[in-house]
């Protein structure tokens, strides 16, 4: 490609309309006639490496300060943006060739995103998914590492979506990717704002710099869908300038939910909208679950699907994996897995589970090493709100002392009379709470979800699948 074409006049150079062979923020990708972005992170700044780059080959590269290096430097103000533009450009725009519909937040991306999915697939629109579990291609599953992929990786994958024939891609949005700047020149039909809760403030340095980030998402969308049952939500509504709508099921909106009856095996209620009502009956329980699938059907009206080919979508669907998911027992108890790992997660995980529960709810949880620590003791709080016995255990310890991350979480029990065991493996953890589950308990397992792995000492992935371990448990269990 072209320099300027990749450029498109975002940027200026006295280099010449040179063909760049490729584009990368990555010292190991540089080859030759590449254009190398320099980005600054948290343990490198590609800044240092600029003059080896054009030593390896690289035909510039673009900075944000004057690195001496003459016509072969490409100054900008911001090279993450930038590089985001470009990659963009990289491969012809496709973001502009689909229907993109973004959602933020701290809960519920992942189920809002996929039941979106669900509807507009099953109404015969070929749809994309970017999201934590995975991304999609229509059918075809695509690995993930991020929630939101990094820009080149983005950019490849939104390409690869309109050389599919997809019309609409649905994308979790995250704070990461906002404020990184991943999705290059992205603009979104819609934008839909879920809540913000307590998270990422290892990474964002308080809850007004992470709601600014999330913010970010309605200044390049032409209509936003805010849930306005959340406090920063109502601020959200009250600040933006986009066109805007707005959904609750707590009071007035312009979406709302009403009459809602949630059981083990799923939810009722009445979608309102413009004066009137439908019922829509749905396989997934929890009032959390109502809020989502309110979000998702405003969502697909207003890519102009009828309320009722939407709720026919709605009501078939089995759910998402790892989001308030039944794991098969053959019990009379249940065992529920669920991703929350945040305090309002759980707290609302676990008062929609204790509406049906029959005799104890029972709740295991950790928290993530490496990650925000002034939530520990917040999780064990807001567990003791509604469960009747805690197991606390670990998450993804990653490079902390999993003892030192469950001493930290107890800290939150100090005013509370709940009983609590403590089991540090997780695996054991899980065997301890099938052992004491009596008739009529739901255990509730929090905190992996759909995730398959665990993250311990030295970054060391392990397989690790609740849905496995809970039949190893009970088979040992039998024995």
């Amino acid at each position: 490609m072209k320099l300027y074409d990749l450029l498109e006049n975002n940027a200026e150079t006295k280099l010449g309309n040179i063909e760049i062979t490729s584009i990368t923020d990555d010292t190991r990708k540089v080859a030759e006639g590449c254009l190398f972005v320099c980005v600054k992170g948290g343990s490198f700044d590609g800044h240092t490496a600029a003059a080896e780059m054009l030593e390896k080959g690289a035909a510039a590269v673009v900075c944000e300060h004057d690195l001496g290096l003459g016509d072969r430097q490409i100054l900008t103000d911001n090279s993450r943006r930038l590089y985001g533009m470009m990659c963009s450009a990289w491969f012809g725009h496709p973001e502009k060739k689909l229907h993109m519909i973004g959602v933020t937040g701290t809960n519920g991306k992942t189920t809002i995103t996929n039941v979106i999915k669900h509807i507009l697939m099953k109404n015969g629109r070929k749809t994309g998914l970017v999201g934590t579990i995975q991304n999609e291609i229509g059918d075809e599953i695509v690995h993930t590492e991020n929630t939101t992929p990094m820009a080149y990786d983005l950019m490849a994958l939104l390409d690869r979506m309109v050389k599919a024939g997809c019309e609409y891609v649905v994308m979790e949005v995250s704070s990461f990717g906002l404020v990184q700047n991943r999705i290059g020149a992205s603009w979104f039909d819609t934008a839909v704002f879920t809540n913000l809760t307590q998270d990422h403030l290892d990474y964002h340095k308080d809850m007004e710099d992470y709601y600014q980030a999330k913010k970010m998402l309605f200044d390049i969308c032409d209509c936003a869908l805010v849930n306005i049952d959340d406090e920063y939500g109502k601020r959200l509504y009250g600040e933006i300038g986009c066109e805007k709508q707005s959904f609750s099921v707590k009071g007035c909106a312009d979406y709302t939910a009403d009459g809602i009856k949630i059981k083990s095996t799923g939810s009722s209620f009445w979608f309102c909208k413009g004066g009137k009502s439908h019922l829509v009956k749905c396989r997934m329980p929890g009032a959390f679950n109502v809020s989502n699938i309110t979000a998702a059907m405003a969502v697909c009206l207003r890519a102009g699907l009828s309320v009722d080919d939407i709720i026919a979508a709605v009501e078939e669907y089995n759910g998402v994996k790892g989001r308030c998911e039944v794991i098969p027992t053959g019990r009379d108890f249940t065992v529920i897995c669920d991703y929350a790992h945040t305090p309002d997660a759980l707290e609302n995980i676990l008062r929609s589970v204790r509406e049906y529960t029959d005799n104890r709810l029972i709740c295991l949880f950790g928290c993530g090493g490496n990650r925000d620590a002034a939530k520990r003791p917040k999780m064990a709080a807001a567990a003791a709100k509604f469960a009747d016995r805690l197991i606390v255990t670990s998450d993804n310890p990653r490079n902390e002392d999993p003892e030192l991350i469950i001493k930290e979480i107890l800290t939150g029990l100090e005013n509370s009379d709940i009983p609590y065991d403590v089991v540090v493996d997780r695996r054991e953890a899980i065997y301890h709470a099938l052992k004491i589950a009596e008739k009529g308990d739901i255990i509730v397992l929090a905190g992996k979800g759909h995730e398959d792995y665990q993250i311990l000492a030295g970054m060391e992935r392990i397989h690790f699948d609740e849905r496995e371990i809970v039949a190893e448990g009970l088979k040992l269990l039998d024995n």
